[in-house]
């Protein structure tokens, strides 16, 4: 086993030899992948599983999982983390991208402004919310306006740091326009700032990607400037 992967327990998956059961994964872009290309678990059984172990800890912080007020938080939270906190990470979940031809040759910027921004972070699993800018200059192909946000939101929906989620995007953009001409600006708050003690609550973070020919100042002004 090559040093990108790992060993991750699981039940009904191969012997290592001490006796517990493990599944090889694969390393990529930071999250474990089943090393055959198939989820471990279905749906319904994550959210089994995750129910457990969210009971478990409503038992440690000493409340009480089968009173009336929480008897179904278990599964709700589980419900919700498997099909649409972190749904993107499962691959089945991709949007479905196409492209149209650029067939009136338009070469210059093509924007979508205020993609909503929805994500968990990574370090705390806490909330990012805020906007995405993103342009291209187009070149053969040209992508819908729906399917943009659909893409924004699939790389939101799993635990994210902001420059990894930027570098996603700008590197799928790239992939399924066949170009490099890209400009990308979020900004986002995170509740984790917001509730730790001792932070400025309304502070933000702003990530920029720029390739192509926005790395040209004027190109990049424009762009800069229809964000305002």
């Amino acid at each position: 086993m090559n040093n990108n992967n790992t060993l991750v327990k699981v039940a009904g998956s191969a012997n290592v030899g001490n006796g517990t059961e493990y599944e090889p994964q694969q390393q990529a872009n930071g999250y474990l992948q089943p090393a055959n290309g198939h989820n471990l678990h279905s749906d319904e059984e994550k959210i089994r599983r995750i129910s457990g172990y969210f009971t478990e800890i409503l038992h440690v912080f000493g409340l009480d999982p089968t009173g009336e007020e929480m008897s179904a938080t278990p599964r709700n939270m589980a419900t919700m983390y498997v099909k649409e906190i972190f749904g993107g990470l499962d691959p089945k979940n991709r949007p479905v991208i196409s492209t149209v031809n650029n067939k009136y040759h338009y070469n210059q910027v093509l924007l979508e402004r205020n993609i909503s921004i929805r994500s968990f972070c990574a370090h705390h699993l806490l909330p990012i919310t805020g906007r995405a800018h993103i342009a291209y200059i187009p070149a053969g192909k040209i992508m819908e306006a729906s399917q943009l946000s659909e893409l924004v939101q699939y790389y939101c929906s799993k635990p994210q740091v902001m420059e990894k989620l930027i570098t996603q995007l700008a590197d799928e953009l790239k992939s399924i326009l066949e170009m490099e001409d890209i400009a990308i600006v979020i900004t986002a708050s995170h509740f984790c700032k917001q509730l730790s003690a001792g932070r400025e609550a309304n502070n933000d973070l702003v990530s920029s990607f720029y390739s192509g020919k926005f790395n040209r100042e004027e190109t990049r002004n424009e762009f800069l400037a229809l964000i305002k």
